[in-house]
């Protein structure tokens, strides 16, 4: 089959011979820009927001938490273990190679070697192409997660792929980190890192009822949040993500632009690694950092009110949320504590943070030093961009590290799987849990919750679950970071975000 390389060469190819819609440019900007064009190098809010501009998933998520087909036309569940997903015909890659099982399938497969994703496909013991329009998957047991894992899947072009190289590189410079053939409404058309991304409309698109008129879209990274708000002020961008909680009502009340804003579910937490330092081992020195910092202090302080105090991973509504759990600040006992464990004089410990990844990241990070001095924990604070934030987080390269998730299949079972279940590299679970933790009943009652469909029992286990980390400060969770995205007026990007910050672009309109 012919496969393009240089898909800006194929983005010039294509709008030169098609005959087009009056264009609309879109000019936005966000913290930062997509660290690499792999869907499956990085799990990550950056990674999924690319995802939705240059690829398809199989299905997605609707406002209301439901499912709408995409690349697969529709669905049904043949037994407990096996759903067959149908695809949509004359779909066709970027590249012009066309899209079929053959290429849903070897996505799923590398999906499963990837060390962010095959987590979350552990349970997918096969994928297999029944015919050109037909994927068949089953599970290693009966599975209430199929459809939400699904949203996973943005199928990639397989002889592209194969052809210029399919192996994923974690930080690295693979052929998959600098080139992209999807199906999805935007080209690639140019890509200078930390600098800007071009995104051409994809003439050939298959979804002609999208109402999006966005011809050309154009990401600019700008980090530094009041820099950001001002060029939407200014009119120089047509929209922002985010908007700290600082500038909310100057954008709100421009007669040029607008705010839309909705609760996020986006869990801000500290983790503790328990084996670069040993005082973190002990659970009341762990205990003791959790009562010495002030989370609501932190939500009304830092984030201006724009977040929700958190006790837990899971939000409310989610089916792993434990009423029962409260956030915690007390001082007195958090010294006691330490006393108790033998560190009354306390102990030093090194801390990362990102500045450009979550509102207000380093800001949190300065609050949570100070607040842990008074319990005579000595923080050695550094920040840095995301882009090198990440390489460091994976190395593990400091005692205390922060991290924010989105649980993307909106189900606490997620949130364990990644963050709490004992880290293991065969199977994926655990790949973003640096603090070390490991504790056998999260890891079974988690794995049960799985395959689990009474749902009365599956919220049981869950809630146990958060239950046995609060009571162990597995981590230390902060706030639920709330949503806010600011576009000048007649951007109408209140029809395309959505609470998993995944904005789709693809059907944005621009009115004049």
């Amino acid at each position: 089959m012919k496969t393009l390389r240089n898909l800006a060469t194929a983005a010039a190819i294509v709008l030169g011979t098609t005959v087009m819609a009056p264009a609309q440019t879109l000019n936005f900007a966000y913290d930062a820009d997509p660290v690499s064009l792999d869907p499956h190098e990085q799990l990550s809010g950056g990674t999924l927001q690319l995802s939705h501009m240059v690829f398809d998933p199989l299905i997605r998520w609707n406002k209301e938490l439901d499912f709408d087909p995409r690349l697969a036309a529709s669905w049904e569940r043949v037994d407990d273990t096996t759903m067959r997903f149908k695809l949509r015909e004359g779909v066709t890659f970027h590249s012009g190679n066309p899209m079929t099982a053959e290429d849903v399938v070897w996505t799923i497969e590398r999906l499963k070697t990837s060390p962010d994703f095959k987590g979350i496909f552990a349970s997918w013991v096969s994928a297999t192409a029944v015919d050109d329009t037909t994927v068949e998957i089953k599970t290693d047991g009966p599975s209430p997660l199929v459809l939400h894992t699904a949203t996973y899947v943005f199928p990639m072009d397989k002889d592209f792929y194969e052809d210029g190289g399919a192996e994923i590189t974690k930080h690295g410079d693979s052929f998959a980190s600098q080139n992209v053939s999807g199906t999805g409404p935007f080209i690639v058309a140019e890509r200078e890192q930390g600098v800007k991304v071009v995104f051409e409309r994809n003439a050939d698109y298959w979804d002609a009822d999208s109402p999006g008129n966005v011809q050309t879209a154009i990401l600019t990274p700008i980090k530094e949040a009041p820099t950001r708000v001002a060029a939407l002020l200014s009119g120089d961008v047509d929209f922002i993500a985010p908007v700290p909680p600082t500038d909310l009502e100057r954008i709100e009340n421009d007669d040029n632009t607008k705010l839309v804003t909705m609760t996020g579910t986006r869990i801000i937490t500290l983790q503790l690694n328990q084996e670069r330092n040993e005082a973190l081992a002990d659970p009341k020195v762990r205990l003791a950092m959790a009562y010495a910092i002030n989370n609501e202090g932190i939500v009304q302080k830092i984030m201006k009110g724009f977040g929700t105090v958190a006790a837990q991973q899971s939000p409310e509504g989610y089916v792993g949320h434990n009423p029962n759990l409260t956030p915690r600040f007390d001082v007195a006992k958090a010294q006691a504590l330490m006393e108790e464990a033998g560190y009354a004089d306390g102990f030093s410990a090194t801390m990362m943070c990102p500045n450009n990844r979550y509102v207000n990241d380093f800001k949190i990070c300065e609050a949570a030093a100070a607040m842990l001095a008074k319990i005579n924990v000595k923080i050695d604070l550094t920040t840095m961009p995301k882009a090198q934030y990440w390489p460091k987080f994976d190395e593990r390269a400091a005692d205390i590290l922060m991290l924010g998730w989105h649980a993307d299949t909106e189900d606490s079972a997620n949130f364990n799987e990644f963050l709490t279940m004992t880290p293991n590299t065969d199977t994926g679970r655990g790949q973003y849990n640096s603090g070390n933790y490991s504790n056998a009943e999260v890891d079974e009652l988690t794995v049960a919750s799985l395959t689990e469909t009474d749902a009365a029992k599956r919220a049981e286990q869950l809630q146990r679950v958060e239950e046995i980390l609060y009571n162990e400060a597995a981590f230390i969770p902060l706030h639920w970071q709330d949503l806010a995205w600011g576009a000048r007026t007649g951007v109408m990007i209140e029809d395309v975000v959505n609470v998993m910050n995944f904005p789709y672009l693809g059907d944005l309109v621009i009115e004049e």
